[in-house]
């Protein structure tokens, strides 16, 4: 089994820096396919679980097959790996949510809107974006529930897609305001998080929205626990992988 987790992408178009590291990155991915016989590139990396913890997208908002131009080559790129027989999961960010219409409806993809939870090789693994981790934060809270609610849903139905996609870019620099804090901080909020989820019985907490990559295994109750935070495709071009057992995190460098 092996398995890749990224996020954080925060994708604005087909100029955004990210863009091409991107699609560079999906397509040395590869699928094994369901009948086994499909030939498999030498130099591809191949994957049975793509997951992606939030805020690939630095807005979204899809409507039937409509989505933003600038966004098309790099969904492409994953439903082709879908079409291989890669398991894609997508969690919702606190930039990219009402994810399902598309992704579900027209894909197939799974979409989580908050937690989602996996049994790789025995292992019990919670992953989500992470946004709701720190509980104090209550004005980020509330914008939350503001922009997920079923009244802002609906008023977007009726208003045309060019300007919702210009709403969507003002509500995605609001987010970033009021939910701003220093990445150490963060990262130690969801630590504790994580602790706490390992007394629960998970084996494994991965989490975005940090930014900052980082990779801790430990022993707990005398089990081997692992908390990552999967970094951003921004300043670290960084992912999580896990293989045979054992999670490691990667920075991608293009062309090796």
């Amino acid at each position: 089994m092996r398995a890749i987790f990224l996020s954080d992408a925060h994708l604005k178009g087909l100029d955004d820096a990210a863009h091409p590291k991107l699609i560079h990155f999906l397509d040395q991915l590869q699928g094994r396919g369901d009948d086994g016989d499909r030939s498999i590139s030498a130099d591809a990396l191949v994957v049975d679980l793509l997951v992606i913890a939030g805020d690939f997208f630095d807005f979204w908002f899809g409507r039937g097959d409509a989505v933003y131009p600038g966004f098309q080559p790099v969904i492409d790129r994953i439903a082709v790996l879908k079409q291989q027989g890669v398991r894609i999961c997508l969690c919702e960010g606190n930039h990219d949510f009402f994810l399902g219409d598309y992704f579900t409806g027209r894909l197939g993809i799974e979409v989580y809107p908050e937690w989602a939870e996996f049994e790789i090789d025995g292992l019990r693994i919670l992953v989500s974006h992470g946004d709701t981790v720190d509980r104090g934060n209550r004005k980020y809270l509330a914008l939350r529930r503001l922009l997920r609610s079923r009244f802002t849903r609906a008023l977007l139905r009726l208003l045309p897609l060019k300007l919702i996609w210009r709403l969507a870019r003002l509500s995605s620099e609001m987010s970033k305001r009021i939910s701003g804090m220093s990445e150490d901080r963060l990262a130690e909020i969801m630590h504790r998080f994580a602790l706490g989820k390992f007394q629960e019985g998970y084996d494994a907490v991965i989490l975005g929205h940090c930014h900052k990559p980082i990779l801790r295994e430990a022993l707990y109750d005398g089990k081997p626990k692992t908390f990552a935070t999967l970094g951003d495709w921004m300043a670290n071009d960084s992912y999580l992988s896990y293989h045979d057992g054992r999670f490691s995190m990667n920075h991608f460098l293009p062309g090796e």
